[in-house]
């Protein structure tokens, strides 16, 4: 004979509650995910195509997905041109302040200047040690002209987003600087007893350069880009002024630098790349040092 159950109640045993999250024990839930059927809340829930899954099952889906890059190891962006509008709107600047509102003050203290010790009041500017060396990087930026800082932004213009979406944004940029103090060192090794000089014309050619070199690896069309470096060392060597040592150690060291960067293997590519680069700047190094040897203190 049973007991009598307990007055008012109508089941022998309670109803259980809907699960709690396995995450979140205390928060009772009724969804479950799809791939591992653990109860999970709403907080922890992430849409899928089918249901909802909890973040361990996402993040283990993920697990070996290939991360998407540009073609030559960068990261995609929706822009594929802006850090080429940046270096205009910097060069821009720049010029107005150089030509209009610290004339001619900027121009004496970022031009690529230098006077070897041989020189009365030597050395000076980049030959005058470590603490003039930025003049390397800043004369790059430095135009005193309005159709020479015209001519270059309209070539980088040209040239800058093609190869800003092939490389990636950080890369591109570490191309355009290479390129611009491979000029740099490149003048001051020739002619740093004697000199003074500005523009991105050195970064420009190593645009010209790296464009060569991606058509080389994309096989595609070189005529173009081949035509207008002819025309471009045309005007450099027949115009009085021009600094051409400028133009050809951009030239030279973007070209190597964008073949290292493009003809880097798949497996090994952002190792072969940053050693690529690291052994540009250090090219740039050796030149400066010798050019100091030459020159400087």
């Amino acid at each position: 004979m049973l007991p009598d159950e307990p007055r008012g109640s109508t089941d022998r045993f309670p109803e259980a509650g809907p699960p709690g999250c396995y995450r979140h024990p205390q928060t009772p839930t009724g969804i479950s995910c799809t791939r591992c059927e653990r109860p999970i809340c709403p907080q922890c829930m992430v849409p899928a195509s089918v249901g909802f899954q909890c973040p361990e099952c996402v993040s283990a889906g993920h697990t070996g997905t290939r991360r998407a890059t540009t073609r030559f190891g960068g990261a995609p962006t929706l822009d594929g041109a802006l850090v080429t509008r940046a270096l205009v709107g910097i060069n821009l600047v720049v010029w107005v302040l150089a030509a209009y509102v610290l004339n001619p003050r900027l121009g004496e203290v970022w031009s690529l200047a230098s006077a070897g010790r041989a020189h009365l009041g030597g050395p000076y500017g980049v030959a005058d040690g470590p603490g003039q060396w930025y003049r390397l990087l800043t004369a790059t930026f430095l135009h005193l002209k309005w159709w020479h800082v015209g001519l270059n932004m309209l070539v980088l213009l040209r040239l800058g987003p093609p190869l800003e979406e092939a490389l990636g944004r950080l890369r591109f940029l570490a191309l355009y600087l290479v390129a611009g103090l491979g000029g740099s060192t490149f003048a001051f090794l020739v002619a740093g007893d004697w000199m003074n000089s500005v523009g991105a014309s050195g970064a420009v050619f190593g645009l010209i350069g790296a464009t060569i070199v991606m058509q080389l690896r994309d096989r595609g069309p070189l005529a173009p880009a081949l035509a207008f470096l002819v025309f471009s060392l045309v005007v450099t060597f027949s115009r009085p002024g021009i600094d051409w040592r400028a133009h050809i150690g951009g030239l030279v060291l973007g070209g190597l630098t964008a073949f290292g960067l493009m003809y880097a293997p798949r497996g090994r590519r952002s190792t072969v790349q940053w050693l690529t680069l690291a052994g540009a700047v250090a090219l740039e190094a050796a030149m400066l040092w010798i050019g100091m040897a030459l020159y400087g203190v």
